[in-house]
Parts: C-alpha cells; sequence; structure tokens
C-alpha cells in the first residue's frame, strides 16, 4: 500500500469516527425519537433505553476510530463492522414496520436503507485494514 492509499484509508477511518460520534450524540439528543423507530420489537429492552445504549457505544466506538493506537486498529473495525451488522436489523425493523423516521417515509426510501448497511460495513473493515 502506498502513502497515498494510507493516507485516503486514515482519512476515510477519521469521517467514520467522526459519524458515528454525531450518530451517538444525536442518540442521546435531537433524533432520539426517530432512532426508536428502527428498534425491533423483539428487543427485550426498552426502546428509549436501547437508542440511549446504542448511542453510547457509537460514541465509544467512533472516538476509538479517531485516536486508537495503531496496534488496536484492526480490532476497532472488527468491532464496528459487527455494530454496523448488528443494527442492520434495525433498519429490517423499519422497512418492515413501515416505521417513518429520518426522511424515509416509504418503502422505496426504507429498502434504500438497507442497501446503505453493507457499505458500513466495508468501510469500517477497509478502513482499518481489514481488507486489503
Amino acid at each position: 500500500m502506498n502513502i497515498k492509499d494510507k493516507s485516503f484509508e486514515q482519512s476515510a477511518k477519521i469521517l467514520l469516527g467522526a459519524g458515528l460520534i454525531f450518530a451517538g450524540i444525536s442518540h442521546l439528543t435531537f433524533a432520539r425519537k426517530a432512532f426508536q423507530a428502527q428498534v425491533p420489537n423483539w428487543v427485550p429492552l426498552k426502546k428509549d433505553d436501547t437508542v440511549i445504549q446504542s448511542g453510547l457505544v457509537e460514541i465509544a466506538l467512533g472516538t476509538a476510530l479517531i485516536f486508537e493506537p495503531k496496534k488496536y486498529e484492526k480490532t476497532v473495525g472488527k468491532i464496528t463492522a459487527g455494530l454496523f451488522t448488528s443494527v442492520f436489523t434495525g433498519n429490517i425493523a423499519q422497512y418492515k414496520n413501515k416505521r417513518s423516521a429520518f426522511g424515509l417515509d416509504t418503502d422505496a426510501k426504507r429498502f434504500g436503507r438497507l442497501l446503505f448497511q453493507p457499505i458500513l460495513v466495508y468501510w469500517a473493515l477497509k478502513s482499518t485494514g481489514n481488507i486489503k
């Protein structure tokens, strides 16, 4: 990998981390209600508790992506990809139950959101050196 590729990878990782921090803060504040629309009914916690806890996890992972020591980079990337994989069930629940949130007010928009989740998984893995 040349320096140009490494610089792009580092920038992508920082951008992803910043996005996670922003999403986590939004879970705890202005978008809290909207995130509840994504919590599947089978989750055994209250929807608001799930949103708060996932927001804290996103802030922690976003911070780790930006500031982790190099020796933990791949591990943090795998955990972040795992988070994106696990919250995919929430995106499916939003689509299946026709819950409008974040401007996703049609089946087509909610379905389109489903297609974005694998990109986030790839981004987390690629930007942390798990995928060459």
